[in-house]
């Protein structure tokens, strides 16, 4: 099959001939229609992650058609359309995952090919009303979402919504599915369009992080601080959404790209009550409410651009800039 494959750290990614996987007991084998791309990829790239290992073939995101069926797998599977949970050995706990939680492309080699085994269990049908390139561009962004939101900060309809740093997959999902549950969305970013996007995805205004004093001046124009605060970079900013939340407010926060908070104003934190919650991924049920909430609502994904598997590189290039409005999504079936 056709591959992209990743050789070392700061190698860029080769299409090549390698191997066709086949299903184990009790897994299947997935042709492989679209996958998509995560910071994830690109910080494995960068050797910026733990646990590297090469050569990899590098994707947590994809959907395709099950083509094999391994030994003790559900017959029934062959030949359907499939969406792939990436998040796999959550663990019995669902407060947090154990010490055998993966995810799919590093250690196990992933989406970024024409075929892809997994178990049978990590497979669910895509939905519907989304396209191949639609349904790759919703796991492991929609599963963080979706368990940052709802399973963490218990987002209530009504209640006003920040999200940092609009722009990105996750941001996206969580400001979608934030305005579909009947909550009041406002955004941050660096760009004045992204905002604009934001809005006509249903935000109710935004302002740039630069601008000095921004949480006084966003609660100006949102009429008051906000409920839940939804970020993904942390760092030296991170105070500013402890300005920016209401007394009692829930802050979750799934990522530090910026990375870790070099000062935190603990007073701030207790005397307003707030609650700072961390968040990864998603258990195999918030995957499967993930599912639902996109079906109910018939939400889309927003995607930014799509690349043939043959321009992966320049599609992690592009990811690495930070400029995408957006999943960026690799089409491998045309």
């Amino acid at each position: 099959m056709q591959a992209l494959v990743l050789d070392g750290t700061n190698q860029p990614v080769q299409l090549r001939e390698v191997p066709t996987p086949q299903p184990g007991p009790k897994q299947v084998q997935v042709r492989l229609h679209a996958a998509a791309l995560n910071h994830r990829d690109v910080w494995i790239q960068k050797g910026q992650y733990a646990g590297l290992k090469f050569p990899i073939i590098l994707g947590s995101d994809g959907a395709g058609i099950v083509t094999e069926i391994g030994e003790g797998a559900d017959e029934s599977l062959r030949d359907q359309a499939v969406i792939i949970n990436p998040g796999h050995n959550w663990g019995d706990n669902p407060a947090a995952q154990g010490r055998d939680f993966t995810i799919l492309g590093l250690p196990n080699d992933g989406t970024f090919a024409e075929y892809v085994c997994v178990p049978a269990h990590y497979v669910q049908p895509k939905p519907a009303h989304l396209s191949f390139e639609q349904a790759a561009a919703l796991p492991l962004g929609g599963a963080t979402a979706y368990r940052a939101l709802f399973t963490r900060a218990a987002l209530q309809p009504g209640e006003r919504v920040l999200i940092s740093g609009v722009g990105g997959g996750v941001a996206l999902l969580a400001l979608q599915m934030a305005v579909a549950v009947g909550a009041e969305v406002w955004v941050t970013s660096s760009s004045e369009e992204k905002i604009e996007k934001a809005v006509a995805l249903g935000a109710k205004g935004g302002i740039s992080y630069h601008t000095a004093k921004w949480p006084a001046e966003l609660a100006k124009q949102a009429g008051g601080g906000f409920d839940v605060v939804v970020d993904s970079a942390a760092g030296p900013g991170f105070g500013n959404l402890l300005d920016a939340a209401v007394p009692g407010g829930r802050i979750v926060f799934y990522g530090a790209t910026q990375g870790d908070v070099p000062m935190l104003a603990a007073r701030k934190v207790f005397w307003k009550q707030l609650s700072l919650l961390g968040s990864t991924m998603g258990t195999e049920q918030d995957f499967a409410g993930l599912l639902r909430f996109f079906d109910e609502h018939q939400l889309v994904p927003v995607i930014d651009e799509t690349f043939p598997l043959a321009e992966g590189e320049a599609a992690l290039r592009r990811m690495d800039q930070g400029q995408q409005f957006g999943k960026l999504v690799l089409k491998i079936i045309y």
